[in-house]
């Protein structure tokens, strides 16, 4: 992996075996797509602007957020720069037809477009999804292709249907076919999940997976697998949820949400401990759960979600504040952080 000389927003990890470098840290774009608070147009421009005036250079999306209506701005934003500069991923795995029932807000969109979701994990289905994103964002060439939302954490029981369109259907054919005609550099998965992950790895040459939640300060548990193959064979991580759907960012007197959900109990006491460890080194709970997940070797980006440009000034000075090592230090000796587990000093 390379990087160049700068600061740690700019700096650049090469995707697996691919000749695609990414900015250290990256913007998602869920929120700008209405995840529990609905936000106008300009909002969401103004905090794609703040991004590249930051440093980011990496944006991903997904057709599922706001049910198409994220795609649609961050195209309309990113199509006023050149498009050289940038780097831009979205999500297959759902094709986008007119709603026929009511919204009924389970989801957590907020004023999402008038469309609803049928799960289509084959090469038919993922290679016109391919092109119902490109004509949504307004943009041809997409540099990486994920599958969305493969897994038993989305589908249950139904997941051994929806697999076995991506390995008999020809879901995974399909994303080599675009790989290998440069239609896209790098394809994988965007997940919460790291079994499935390992699954694809197993079955395909995936290059990348973007795994939102899974190695955070809260959770380590991929050091036991996960990340161990992921750097036996080339696979980048693209690190999403840093800040565990919300939990991460503000504290426990801030959004108690974890894994898109009200956070239990023990997982708000565990963020109090940090917290204190953190406070007790006057580092922001927010910069220690950004900078983390980034001195892992796989990690190539982190991810972060943003629905205003001051939230994203607040993640991108975060993610570049000096972090003394004894603050890791000490998280292991609490017992919070995986002794595995490399820390920014490292």
């Amino acid at each position: 992996m390379t990087a160049t000389i700068g600061s740690k927003v700019r700096q650049r990890r090469r995707v697996g075996r691919s000749a695609l470098e990414l900015t250290g840290l990256s913007l998602g774009s869920a929120p700008l797509g209405g995840l529990y608070r609905d936000l106008s147009d300009e909002e969401a421009h103004a905090t794609i602007a703040a991004a590249w005036d930051a440093g980011v250079r990496y944006f991903d999306t997904a057709p599922h957020y706001g049910h198409t209506k994220a795609e649609h701005r961050l195209g309309d934003a990113l199509r006023r720069y050149p498009r050289g500069e940038y780097a831009m991923s979205t999500k297959v795995g759902r094709r986008f037809v007119p709603r026929t029932t009511p919204y009924d807000g389970k989801e957590g969109w907020q004023n999402p477009l008038p469309f609803e979701a049928i799960y289509d994990y084959t090469h038919d289905g993922i290679l016109r999804s391919f092109e119902d994103s490109q004509q949504r964002l307004g943009i041809v060439d997409i540099d990486i292709l994920l599958v969305h939302d493969i897994g038993r954490v989305t589908h249950g029981d139904n997941n051994p249907h929806y697999w076995r369109q991506l390995t008999e259907g020809g879901g995974f054919r399909a994303l080599d076919e675009l790989r290998s005609a440069g239609a896209v550099k790098a394809v994988g998965l965007g997940v919460n999940e790291s079994a499935v992950i390992l699954d694809a790895m197993a079955e395909f040459d995936i290059d990348c997976a973007l795994l939102a939640g899974r190695y955070t300060l809260l959770e380590q548990t991929t050091l036991d697998d996960l990340l161990p193959a992921c750097e036996q064979r080339g696979v980048s991580i693209l690190l999403g949820g840093a800040f565990n759907s919300g939990i991460l960012a503000r504290g426990v007197e801030g959004d108690l949400k974890f894994n898109y959900g009200e956070a239990p109990r023990e997982v708000i006491e565990r963020v109090a401990r940090l917290e204190a460890v953190c406070r007790a080194h006057g580092v922001p709970l927010a910069a220690a759960a950004l900078q983390f997940p980034y001195a892992h070797p796989a990690v190539a980006t982190v991810l972060t979600g943003a629905r205003s440009a001051e939230e994203l000034r607040e993640n991108a000075a975060s993610f570049e504040l000096p972090i003394p090592a004894a603050l890791w230090s000490a998280l292991r000796d609490e017992g919070l952080l995986d002794a595995r587990a490399p820390a920014p000093e490292d």
